[in-house]
C-alpha cells in the first residue's frame, strides 16, 4: 500500500508520461456542450475512456445520451465496437449521469510496466471516441433535432 504522497507522486509520473508519449491537444472538456465531455480515468485495476454527459437537468441528459444512443450501430461497428452505454450512471459522489465508456483491466496505475499499453489504450480509444465525435457533432448538439 502507497502513503497518500507516493500515490499522488505515481500519478503525476504517469499523466506526465503520457502526455510526452502522445503530446496532442485531446477534445475531453471542450466538446462546445455544456455538461458533456471525455474523460481518461485509470486506477489500480482498469483503464477507461469516458464519454459523461452530466448536465443537472434530467431532461437534456436524457436528450443528449438518447442521441448518442442513436447512434449505438455506428459508434459500435465502426469505431468502439467494446463500448458500454449507461442512461443513469451513479458516480461514487452520488450524482447521476449517463456514461458511455470502453475499459480495458488488467492494468495498474502503480505498476510502470503495464503504463504503455494504458496509453496505447488511451490513444487508440480516445481518437476513435473522438472521431465518432466529431463526425456526429452537429446532429448532438441540436437539441431541437430529435432521435
Amino acid at each position: 500500500m502507497y502513503s497518500k504522497e507516493e500515490s499522488l507522486r505515481i500519478k503525476k509520473e504517469f499523466w506526465i508520461a503520457f502526455a510526452a508519449a502522445y503530446p496532442r491537444k485531446w477534445l475531453l472538456y471542450d466538446t462546445k456542450i455544456k455538461d458533456v465531455s471525455f474523460k481518461f480515468y485509470v486506477d489500480n485495476k482498469k483503464a477507461q475512456v469516458l464519454l459523461d454527459i452530466e448536465n443537472k437537468e434530467d431532461e437534456k441528459r436524457t436528450i443528449y445520451f438518447e442521441k448518442i444512443e442513436s447512434l449505438r450501430t455506428i459508434l459500435l461497428e465502426e469505431y468502439l465496437p467494446d463500448a458500454i452505454f449507461e442512461r443513469n450512471y451513479y458516480l461514487e459522489s452520488g450524482k447521476l449521469v449517463s456514461r458511455i465508456w470502453v475499459e480495458q483491466e488488467g492494468i495498474s496505475i502503480n505498476n510502470p510496466k503495464t503504463w504503455p499499453d494504458v496509453f496505447d489504450f488511451f490513444n487508440k480509444k480516445m481518437t476513435a471516441f473522438e472521431y465518432f465525435f466529431f463526425e456526429n457533432e452537429d446532429y448532438i448538439k441540436d437539441l431541437k433535432i430529435n432521435t
